[in-house]
């Protein structure tokens, strides 16, 4: 049996493998489109607010759980991993930005490859829907599922390739794929990525309380940083690695293939208090194809001045001082706690 002009079977696998390829993605497994895995678990998760400020993740969460439910005659998911790996040196060592975001903003440059992928499989008779950590998808349950890797400790996707450095995207497909086998779940009784966390985020094996982590605070909240979490945030300015650093299975980890995800120097070569004097135009401009523009300019000066509170110095109070009177409250207030920490250290 046949779907328009597609083969069936493992040649339409074999088929949908290459394409992934010559598409730049790095793995290409497949899953079968069923309620996903651990549906019950984010329910209940979203349920005790974990999510913090989130809110989407409270929206059509039915359709999250099954696939089906956003693609009618859902098939498949098609999961595919990308290699962002930059290398482990430290780009600035004055502040960390998590890696991912030290060059350009992976939705573009994954979506534009997604919409070419997707066109390959409509010739093939199928109608897809994808996705880049953008819609309603438990994208790690059918990566797990498909052998792409399996969600380690912290929650964080591991592929015995790669490490955690992967970005993960998907198709929803109505082409009859076969499904591959899981891999399996291969942390063992390590608790590296939990020993790591520097706000003891991952409250349990697989249970994260984003309320707690640093990637959530400094990116996803849009208010003021809970004193009790600010010292602990130490030098990060946007995201965290630390789980992802501990991760023994990053000894088999290769430097990324793809350029566009290596560390840009226009983004490195400011030191923290240079940011400070960023006025939102400076801002778009340097950060016009980083992830980092989403969360603008007051929050990423407010990550700014927590990174100053605890690395800064007596150096650094000018600049403080200047964003201390800040029209923007939320800078104002975060700059005001680093010249009493900086004046605290008496250094």
């Amino acid at each position: 049996m046949s779907l328009g002009n597609a083969p069936i079977d493992d040649e339409l696998v074999a088929r949908v493998r290459t394409i992934a390829r010559e598409c730049g993605f790095d793995d290409c497994r497949i899953a079968t489109a069923n309620r996903a895995t651990h549906a019950d678990d984010y329910l209940h998760w979203v349920e005790q607010g974990m999510h913090g400020e989130m809110t989407w993740l409270e929206r059509n969460q039915e359709r999250r759980c099954d696939p089906r439910e956003v693609l009618p005659g859902c098939r498949a998911v098609i999961c595919l991993g990308m290699n962002y790996y930059p290398g482990s040196s430290s780009a600035n060592d004055q502040y960390r930005i998590a890696r991912y975001s030290w060059n350009e903003d992976y939705h573009d440059l994954i979506g534009d490859r997604l919409k070419a992928m997707d066109a390959a499989l409509q010739a093939l008779g199928g109608t897809q829907r994808y996705y880049v950590d953008t819609g309603p998808v438990l994208e790690r349950d059918f990566a797990t599922d498909a052998g792409l890797g399996w969600n380690g400790k912290s929650t964080v996707q591991i592929h015995r390739k790669f490490g955690t450095w992967l970005f993960l995207a998907e198709l929803l497909t109505t082409l009859p794929l076969v499904a591959d086998s899981p891999f399996g779940d291969h942390c063992g009784k390590c608790t590296r990525c939990i020993t790591a966390c520097p706000t003891q985020a991952i409250i349990a094996p697989h249970r994260v309380d984003a309320r707690r982590c640093v990637s959530y605070l400094t990116i996803e909240h849009k208010g003021a940083i809970p004193l009790e979490f600010r010292r602990a945030i130490g030098d990060r300015i946007y995201g965290c690695d630390d789980c992802l650093s501990a991760c023994p299975w990053n000894r088999f980890a290769q430097l990324s293939q793809h350029a566009q995800f290596h560390a840009r120097a226009e983004i490195f070569q400011h030191s923290l208090s240079d940011f400070l004097g960023f006025d939102d135009e400076t801002f778009r401009r340097v950060f016009a194809r980083s992830p980092i523009k989403r969360i603008k300019r007051n929050r990423f000066l407010r990550n700014v001045c927590i990174a100053l509170g605890n690395v800064g110095t007596r150096a650094d109070l000018p600049a403080l001082e200047v964003a201390r009177i800040d029209a923007d409250p939320l800078i104002a207030e975060h700059a005001a706690w680093a010249v009493e920490e900086i004046l605290a250290r008496n250094i």
